[in-house]
């Protein structure tokens, strides 16, 4: 005859599992909102002179929003915002000629815009990121690759959740209508991206606070006849 305690075991080791779940933050995880940190954030690009060599500029301040599960990248969805009239070549009179009407146009399109359409994972903790690049007022398709460097709680205040990656990429800047000083600068232009973007939401702090500092809850484990939990 079995014992009223071995009868409810499956409901105990249910019940056990279900409060597991609810009480561990790393077991409820899901699509997360980011914010991107402008401070953090850089955009490089180099591009051909002459054939002498790759001119590299940065443009910085970049803002935008990234929705990521690291258990699930093709449920990642990004939105950049670059401001191009901060990009940088170490020259002012550089920095002048590349934001003019004939090149990047930054008066008429102060901004490049990248919506992402599409993440399909190529490796662990990487993926291609493709969606739409709006430039200089014309949208084209866009890949990049990336690389998740780190998904943490920062170790400065105010010690937030933060995601940490690189992308590369390349474009034809003819493609997107800047066609201007052919025989000086290059048409193709290789861009790397570094990024870091910060959890947002008011539950944020104490979740994951805890879930980087606990340990790994252990696997449960089912009660035995000896068990002194066994007992009501």
């Amino acid at each position: 005859m079995t014992s009223p305690s071995r009868r409810h075991r499956p409901a105990r080791f249910g019940a056990l599992l279900a409060l597991l779940a609810l009480a561990s933050p790393a077991l409820a995880r899901g699509p997360v909102a980011y914010a991107l940190d402008p401070v953090h954030t850089r955009v490089m690009f180099a591009v051909e002179h002459a054939g002498f060599s790759q001119a590299i500029g940065t443009v910085s301040g970049s803002t935008g929003t990234l929705v990521f599960d690291p258990e699930d990248w093709t449920s990642a969805r990004l939105e950049v915002s670059v401001p191009l009239a901060r990009a940088d070549l170490g020259d002012e009179k550089w920095n002048r000629a590349v934001l003019a009407g004939n090149l990047l146009d930054a008066e008429r399109f102060p901004e490049a815009r990248f919506v992402s359409r599409e993440v399909t994972p190529t490796a662990p903790g990487q993926a291609s990121v493709c969606g739409t690049l709006t430039l200089h007022g014309v949208g084209r398709d866009l890949c990049m690759d990336v690389r998740l460097n780190a998904l943490k709680r920062h170790p400065l205040p105010p010690f937030r959740r933060t995601a940490g990656f690189s992308a590369t990429t390349s474009l034809q800047r003819s493609a997107f209508g800047i066609t201007a000083w052919k025989s000086v600068i290059g048409d193709t232009v290789t861009l790397r991206i570094e990024a870091e973007a910060t959890r947002t939401g008011k539950a944020d702090d104490s979740e994951e606070e805890a879930a980087d500092a606990a340990p790994a809850p252990a696997t449960p484990r089912e009660p035995t006849i000896h068990d002194p939990q066994e007992h009501p």
